[in-house]
């Protein structure tokens, strides 16, 4: 019964706000459309106002978690309008602080000591309270200053039920809504609902700020204040405390006399390191996360808060979208298409010459302007939305990516209005994309994993063995469908003369490469065993041979 009142309470909130479509679209609401002027009387101004702005306001009186649930949606851009994911992406968590003493309390619950005893001083007013945490400033009996990070009284059972919720709309957006099969609203509910929890670990956080500040430990870009973990736990995170000045505040970090060209360059180079080299970015990156070092004038640089939200992308998807952007810096178009196709955000079927005409009509207007004006995150918003249209396949950790690069650009813009995102990102993503695909990285990958390749070596001539032992008794067989490939499957029957020469040519390649990589760390090319140049010889010869017509 108190879930159904609080779904009357998110319908009432939609009339207000003039949501009707939304009310629209679950059959259970529509009626009271008819009594709107009395369960939800709108003011005259709410009528004049952007549907993004009202979307934002009925969140907001829907309050804190709703108000999340806005900041993870505005990540969504493939699902909702932009001026929507616009006004989304201004939400910021304005929740009242709960009482000091309930923080005290709740910080020796979670670490079996007094405040007293684990703190030289606790102060009892907030620095910050935002919907699932509030921050205390303290220090450390050794004198360090530290902020202390601790969740709300019962927001995980807040949380739960107000998920619950999200599950019951989107259960009725699911059979009502006429386009759900795109938009698989359990799906979003589901994401939303892992990200929440997640951002209740406040020692997942910590983790998070760790493995940051380790990618980043002396550089003089960005610092990641240290996570001090004797002091911590899932309910509480104490961290070193940082002053700063947001990012945003111009006047601020021109009073301070920062060099504000060099740090949107640096924002720029800090975000591409994080995606291509590290893997690890921080996906929330807004100005009240992002601040500047006030005293570093000459040579400034970022000061990182709150890892609650990081991306990560399968190395698949890393790799196809280092190539999509150096497709994109090149203005190769057909790259681009084969790219999409290649890495199978869309379907095979799909004319490479009818994507690549489409890739050109979003791109080629942008690319006419001067290069201080290209937002590469417009672009790829755009080639996303112009992917959906051939049925684009994406995962959310790409359309995270897609909301931190808007916002890094929108920061950099803020900045330097005259920054050349071309001119600062593409060095960087071509130094990065030469040393991870260089010989010396992949030998050092290859030393990583030979132990396991050793371990599973004497298994390689017992496999062969049962393979063309099965391929001679005509036990080994290829189903297929299509006519071209049945085909080619009778082909490969007939040529098995071929196939055995280049399963030899296969296996000498990896014993030179094993050879090699035993040979030591270090070695020039010129170095290598003359064992491994032997294999690499026999391996060009069983090739030779097995493509010989």
């Amino acid at each position: 019964m108190r879930s159904f009142f609080r779904l009357l309470r998110i319908a009432q909130v939609l009339l207000r706000y003039r949501l009707d479509e939304l009310v629209e679209a679950a059959h259970l609401f529509r009626p009271l459309r008819l009594v709107r002027g009395v369960v939800a009387p709108s003011p005259p101004e709410i009528a004049t106002m952007p549907r993004g702005v009202r979307v934002m306001r009925a969140l907001e009186a829907l309050g804190p978690i709703f108000v999340k649930v806005g900041q993870l949606l505005s990540t969504r851009r493939d699902l909702i309008p932009a001026d929507v994911a616009d006004q989304l992406a201004l939400l910021r968590d304005r929740v009242a602080p709960f009482d000091g003493g309930t923080a005290r309390s709740f910080v020796e619950q979670a670490l079996g000591e007094p405040v007293e005893t684990l703190y030289a001083s606790f102060e009892r007013e907030p620095l910050a309270s935002a919907s699932i945490a509030q921050v205390h400033a303290a220090t450390l009996p050794d004198g360090r200053e530290v902020v202390v990070k601790v969740l709300r009284p019962g927001i995980a059972e807040r949380i739960e039920a107000d998920v619950a919720l999200l599950y019951a709309i989107g259960r009725l957006a699911q059979r009502h809504l006429p386009d759900a099969a795109r938009i698989q609203p359990l799906e979003v509910v589901a994401e939303i609902d892992n990200t929440l929890k997640n951002e209740l670990d406040l020692q997942r956080e910590g983790a998070n700020a760790s493995l940051l500040r380790r990618n980043f430990e002396g550089s003089p870009d960005l610092y990641v204040p240290e996570i001090v973990w004797s002091h911590s736990k899932e309910s509480v995170l104490t961290m070193e405390r940082v002053r700063g000045i947001p990012s945003d505040d111009v006047a601020a970090l021109d009073a301070a006399g920062i060099d504000r060209a060099k740090l949107a360059a640096k924002g720029v180079r800090v975000f591409y390191t994080q995606v291509f080299r590290d893997n690890f970015f921080h996906a929330d990156a807004h100005a009240g996360n992002i601040w500047v070092d006030a005293g570093r004038r000459e040579e400034p640089r970022f000061i990182a808060l709150d890892f609650g939200i990081m991306g990560a992308l399968p190395p698949r998807d890393q790799y196809f979208l280092a190539e999509n952007f150096a497709a994109m810096f090149a203005r190769d178009y057909r790259r681009i298409a084969e790219l999409h196709i290649e890495a199978q955000w869309m379907p095979a079927t799909i004319r490479v010459d009818e994507l690549e005409a489409a890739v050109r009509s979003i791109c080629e207007p942008y690319f006419t302007r001067p290069l201080s004006e290209i937002m590469l995150g417009e672009v790829l918003v755009k080639l996303f939305k112009v992917a959906h249209r051939y049925q684009l396949t994406i995962q959310p950790q790409l359309l995270l990516l897609q909301k931190t690069l808007l916002n890094i650009e929108g920061v950099g813009r803020l900045l330097d209005p005259k920054l050349d995102i071309f001119a600062v990102a593409k060095p960087v993503l071509d130094e990065i994309l030469r040393e991870r695909y260089s010989v010396q990285t992949l030998t050092a990958e290859l030393r990583k994993r030979l132990p396991e390749l050793i371990a599973q070596a004497p298994e390689f001539p017992r496999l062969v063995h049962d393979y063309f032992a099965q391929a001679v008794r005509g036990e080994q067989t290829l189903s297929m469908r299509s006519r071209d490939l049945e085909r080619l499957a009778e082909l490969t029957q007939r040529g098995q003369r071929r196939l055995v020469f280049a399963v030899i040519g296969a296996g000498a390649l990896v014993c030179a490469a094993l050879l090699a990589a035993l040979g030591g760390p270090g070695r020039d090319w010129l170095e290598v065993p003359a064992s491994a140049w032997a294999a690499l010889g026999l391996a060009a010869a069983g090739f030779a041979v097995a493509l010989k017509r």
